[in-house]
């Protein structure tokens, strides 16, 4: 009770029963001959199941990475992008879905195309404006890690169908507390990370991939994503078919027995909540934030150009570091971004915690 963590932005605190999942798998670990050929799969399926369930998606489309990175590069790697084209990103936008497009881009010619932040703070008019003939993708986050500023993918997503261009989402700072629906928005590729609003392990990361972009090149050739692999007894009948849908793009040993436990566990949870329920509770904590920090004379995104679950709070030049340092002494924990405090609550949060944040700031003058 004596910490305020408003930094689920950063890493999510493990949930209780995510703890248990995790004790009771390294338990299991240590009994190998319990661990039988069927516990390889069934417990990856388990988690397609519940991914699919929370984007509205299906099973067959889910693979599973490391990490954002990985997700991000194995989507750089299937799509065709030539020489004089362009890869559309945000300013300062997260260097895991940065790097494998600029390394793409040098290795065919192409440019990375930086959409610069807006005076207004509203991203979705000067993206739509970066988007033309010229384009080949659009890798863009649900919402901006630093701040919470949202883009509008529905509308993105048309202007990128329009030109023929492909879209590739990085949702690590949104899935799990924003809904999202690849139904509606048609990514070509999904990535989200475990570990933030997924309230998951570290190490663990999902991808989505459209049905028209279940056939590529995986980045790695294991065992496990090929058909028949269920039989460990024919492994060595060597096959160049695949599992159905996106299993090609597992990761190698994706069957984790301790972090899948834990990932499952933690999934079941959110859609026990409901994602929309989420976004409700964190929304009016993240209002009150926002009116208490105009009240103070400092400035944060307006509620309608930011997701429901992050804001950024500007302080003067130079002062966020030490705000910083002066809510960590008093147990208040947030995140130092540019000149900007980074608050991001969750459902562990309520409004005592709002209080104690408002009152380190008041503090600081």
């Amino acid at each position: 009770d004596d910490v305020t963590y408003l930094n689920c932005a950063y890493m999510a605190p493990q949930l209780k029963a995510v703890t248990a999942a995790g004790v009771e798998a390294v338990g299991r670990k240590t009994l190998p001959w319990t661990i039988t050929a069927a516990d390889f799969f069934a417990p990856v399926e388990e988690i397609r199941g519940l991914v699919a369930a929370l984007i509205g998606g299906d099973a067959d489309g889910v693979a599973l990475a490391p990490s954002a990175a990985y997700g991000i590069t194995l989507a750089a790697e299937n799509l065709p992008v030539g020489t004089g084209q362009r890869i559309v990103v945000l300013a300062e936008q997260f260097p895991s879905n940065v790097y494998p497009w600029t390394d793409l881009a040098a290795r065919t010619g192409a440019e990375v195309v930086t959409v610069a932040r807006p005076s207004d703070g509203d991203w979705t008019p000067a993206v739509l404006a970066a988007i033309d003939e010229r384009t080949a993708v659009a890798a863009l986050p649900h919402c901006h890690w630093t701040d919470g500023s949202k883009v509008d993918l529905g509308r993105v997503s048309a202007a990128v169908r329009q030109v023929g261009a492909a879209l590739v989402v990085d949702a690590s700072q949104s899935l799990g507390a924003v809904p999202f629906d690849v139904a509606e928005i048609r990514p070509d590729f999904l990535i989200a990370v475990a570990y933030k609003w997924l309230l998951g392990p570290y190490s663990l990361a999902y991808l989505w991939a459209a049905p028209d972009r279940r056939s590529g090149r995986p980045l790695e050739f294991g065992w496990s994503a090929r058909a028949g692999s269920e039989d460990f007894a024919r492994l060595v009948d060597y096959r160049d078919d695949y599992r159905p849908g996106a299993r090609r793009y597992d990761v190698g040993e994706t069957s984790d027995f301790v972090l899948l436990p834990m990932a499952a566990a933690a999934l079941r949870q959110i859609l026990d909540w409901g994602v929309e329920r989420i976004a409700a509770a964190t929304g009016a904590l993240t209002s009150q934030i926002t009116a208490d920090a105009e009240a103070l004379g400092l400035q944060a995104a307006p509620e309608r150009l930011r997701g429901p679950h992050l804001l950024g709070v500007r302080l003067p030049s130079g002062a966020a570091a030490e705000v910083a340092d002066r809510l960590r002494a008093a147990q208040v924990h947030v995140s130092v971004r540019g000149d900007s405090i980074r608050i991001s609550p969750h459902l562990y949060n309520d409004l005592d915690d709002v209080g104690k944040l408002r009152d380190v700031l008041a503090s600081a003058g």
